[in-house]
């Protein structure tokens, strides 16, 4: 008896710790925390990937979310999640779901596969979120997202032009920007 007294009192000392570290991060301040803090969310919600680009704008606590994800419930899920940050005193999205298709998957994939197959874009591979978004619509291939250097945003502009199965130009939308430090395991 005193052995499931123990357990239990054991039990709810480490539920009311895991209680304690839960507990929400103080309400940003000012609008580029805001900005910091909704981007981190939209990078670290599970389903956001190289397919997808969702830009952040900050005006007195109102966000403001533009871009394209591949899934109708991808948009619903990064409102919802903006919605709930500390902070957000309301959301305008115009995130746009982009038409599905087998053809513009494949050339998701080629486009891929051509710019981090790059000896100079390689290392950005094993970022996590990979920093180079490649949204596909309807064939048209623009490119999105963060590079180290111009020469790398010129390389990932010229490999995705090789994919012979995209329609016009790749507009190259790359910035250049210093980027976080690949983990090592």
């Amino acid at each position: 008896m005193k052995l499931r007294m123990l357990l239990t009192a054991v039990l709810f000392l480490n539920g009311a710790a895991f209680a304690a570290d839960k507990r929400s991060p103080a309400v940003p301040i000012n609008d580029a925390e805001l900005t910091a803090r909704v981007t981190h969310e939209i990078a670290m919600y599970p389903l956001y990937s190289m397919w997808d680009i969702v830009s952040v704008k900050v005006a007195d606590g109102r966000v403001s979310l533009s871009g394209a994800v591949t899934l109708p419930a991808k948009k619903d899920d990064i409102e919802r999640l903006v919605k709930g940050t500390p902070g957000v005193a309301g959301v305008d999205s115009r995130i746009d779901v982009l038409p599905p298709s087998n053809t513009d998957d494949r050339i998701r994939l080629q486009v891929a596969r051509a710019i981090y197959s790059a000896p100079a874009l390689s290392p950005l591979a094993g970022l996590a979120p990979p920093p180079i978004h490649i949204i596909v619509a309807n064939g048209h291939v623009t490119l999105a997202g963060a590079v180290e250097s111009e020469l790398q945003k010129t390389v990932a502009g010229m490999r995705a032009t090789t994919v012979p199965m995209t329609f016009g130009p790749v507009v190259n939308n790359l910035e250049v920007a210093n980027l976080p430090a690949k983990k090592k395991a």
